[in-house]
């Protein structure tokens, strides 16, 4: 099986390659399902790794020496343990589900091209970055996902909002992805190496660069997963197609931060102040993310910031040592996250485009088969007790707070968070389903199969993935939250009459947010708004703060730079240098007839002016011409530094 590990992200890979060059001769009709088998082969390949026994033993497989530098051979190899197989499973499935959706959502659209090209691009550069045996392989993963991440968010680019919202995406993430790539740089220098089997042993002893290596890795899991103070992308990335939001912004693009943390865990461990750093940002999103969505109308928005607060609870279990349960939370996230942003795109695809919840509702949109998956995803997602996926998982990351240091503290946030939840999740659902006027269950048009089957195998595993066991040799079953700990062997329980208690007072919380949404909901349609409407609509207005502190004056000096170099430097220097052979050619002219010098002069002179004419058209604010100019330099420079040797 080991020799086959390739095709989990080479299959998708293939399938962007081929809709890049061949795209053009295949059938329209036929191109979405091309994409869909590229992702369904790895989908398949992830399902034969389980059944060939990648849950006991962990698989590898070397492809090639990436180059060798003085004795340092970094591979591109693949490395499929348990840790990277819960992620491979929950990117590859969802991943599928949401190209298959893909197939009647954007049916209507004239770039398909594009659109399955990014999509099956992005999906190899995730399971690359998860499979990854070294850091240098897994960085270009991340990175690749990045790049995707801002074309399919910008996906509309068109739309001067949508195009902002693609960059405003790719910038903030830079700021992690930069502090990552340092840290990377520090490992090497200090081990000579970035193996994950070679690094980590390594790293167990005292080495005092521990804490600032562990703090840029964080930085660079806060940018990618969108948690305090680098969130302020996430909410304005919903402009990109909905299948897009459910695949990127909810199920594995926001949660490779929570993966770089796991997989990188030793480190952590020699940094506790770091560890505790990461709990404390945790529960802080937690807040904020329930906080902000209970104040938003669009949809879209709601569930941005849902996510938000979601991945928080990740972070709170990575904060306290819980590695498995933040890669429970995960799995089950990707399934009740990735069900609510489909179930969404589909009511705003069936009212013409509208994301209001309130117009919604008035609309009447929705489907019953929409309204039901919608409706199981808001009850995994408030982690309603007993029968959800999310109360599992969510329950499971409370206790563990509960142990740590200052747990007590950490589980009073978190709780806040699950009570929010409820009530902000609920309050969609009624808003948008629930109108006093007619029965809660609608009957409609009947959905096209491609939305139909993804959301109710969402819907089925929103229900059902809590409670998955695995073999575990003479063991007996596990549960997959144990499985994963078995290798990651870290997670503190308290004693059994105290989960007890807490599991109760998790499910009171849930229970007691949904009973709250119902007053809030007669609220808003009396016409009064939430205390701090505006402050939490705005996000706690960081986008307002950031704008003052780096964005503004960042405009203000490049522009003021952009002006010195114009005007300062090429203008008034071409302009002096052009006086000056005026000034020579009128000297010439009145001392000795010169005849063709004095022709020469004049000729130069005026080629100048020209020249200089042309440059200042070409300052026309066209970023594409910029960047072929620039190009075209470049080759010119580097052929002339390649080619001169042979010329002299």
């Amino acid at each position: 099986m080991s020799t086959w590990l390739w095709l989990i992200p080479g299959s998708p890979f293939v399938g962007a390659l081929t809709i890049a060059l061949l795209g053009g001769r295949l059938p329209a009709a036929r191109l979405p399902w091309f994409a869909c088998a590229a992702a369904g082969i790895s989908a398949l390949t992830v399902a034969a790794a389980w059944l060939g026994g990648a849950a006991q033993e962990p698989l590898r497989q070397t492809l090639y020496i990436w180059l060798a530098v003085d004795g340092w051979q970094p591979s591109v190899g693949f490395t499929l343990d348990r840790l990277a197989l819960v992620m491979v499973t929950v990117v590859s499935g969802v991943g599928f589900l949401i190209h298959v959706y893909s197939v009647a959502f954007m049916d209507k659209e004239a770039e398909q091209r594009r659109y399955y090209f990014y999509m099956n691009l992005f999906l190899a550069g995730m399971l690359v970055l998860v499979l990854a045996d070294n850091l240098l392989l897994l960085y270009f993963g991340w990175e690749m996902v990045g790049l995707c991440s801002f074309a399919l968010i910008g996906f509309w680019y068109r739309d001067p909002v949508k195009a902002a919202a693609g960059r405003k995406a790719f910038t903030v993430t830079r700021i992690g992805d930069t502090a990552l790539a340092i840290a990377i740089f520090l490992l090497f220098v200090q081990f000579g190496t970035l193996s994950f089997d070679v690094l980590f042993p390594l790293g167990e002893g005292d080495w005092e660069g521990a804490t600032a290596v562990a703090l840029l890795i964080l930085v660079g899991a806060l940018g990618k997963s969108a948690q305090l103070p680098l969130q302020v992308w996430l909410p304005d990335a919903m402009a990109g197609p909905s299948p897009v939001s459910a695949l990127i912004h909810a199920a594995t693009m926001v949660t490779a931060g929570v993966y770089l943390i796991a997989r990188t865990h030793p480190l952590f461990e020699l940094a506790p102040g770091v560890q505790w750093t990461v709990a404390a940002i945790g529960v802080l999103t937690i807040v904020y993310g329930a906080s902000c969505a209970l104040a938003q109308h669009d949809i879209k928005r709601v569930l941005a910031y849902s996510t938000v607060s979601q991945i928080g609870y990740m972070f709170l279990a990575l904060g306290c040592g819980a590695y498995a349960l933040a890669l429970f939370h995960l799995a089950t996230h990707a399934c009740f996250k990735a069900l609510l942003f489909l179930s969404a795109g589909t009511l705003i695809h069936s009212a013409g485009g509208e994301h209001h919840i309130g117009r919604l509702g008035e609309l009447n949109a929705g489907s019953r088969t929409v309204q039901l998956c919608f409706l199981v995803g808001a009850a995994s997602l408030a982690a309603v007790p007993f029968f959800t996926a999310g109360f599992y998982s969510k329950d499971a990351i409370l206790t563990a707070a509960w142990v740590a240091p200052v747990g007590g503290l950490l589980w009073l946030f978190a709780a806040l968070g699950a009570l929010l939840t409820g009530v902000y999740i609920f309050r969609v659902y009624l808003t948008v389903f629930h109108r006093s006027a007619e029965p809660l269950l609608r009957p409609r048009g009947r959905l096209p199969t491609p939305i139909a089957v993804p959301l109710l195998l969402l819907a089925a595993l929103s229900l059902s993935v809590g409670f998955l066991e695995f073999p575990e040799g003479s063991g007996g079953p596990h549960t997959w939250s144990t499985w994963l700990e078995s290798e990651l062997d870290l997670a503190k329980h308290p004693e059994h009459h105290t989960t007890r208690v807490l599991q109760a007072l998790s499910a009171l919380m849930a229970v007691a947010g949904i009973a709250l949404a119902f007053p809030l909901v007669r609220r808003e349609r009396a016409g009064k708004s939430l205390p701090w409407q505006s402050f939490l609509q705005t996000g706690w207005r960081f986008d307002a703060l950031y704008a003052r502190l780096f964005v503004q004056p960042y405009h203000r000096t490049a522009s003021a730079l952009a002006r010195w170099v114009e005007q300062g430097l090429i203008e008034a220097g071409l302009n002096g240098l052009t006086r000056g052979f005026w000034v020579m050619a009128a000297g010439l002219r009145r001392g000795v007839e010169f005849g063709s010098v004095e022709r020469g002069l004049t000729f130069l002179v005026v080629g100048l002016q020209r020249g200089h004419a042309m440059l200042s058209a070409t300052q026309n604010g066209l970023l594409s011409r910029y960047a072929v100019s620039v190009t075209t330099g470049t080759l010119a420079l580097l052929g002339f530094w390649l080619f001169w040797p042979w010329g002299g």
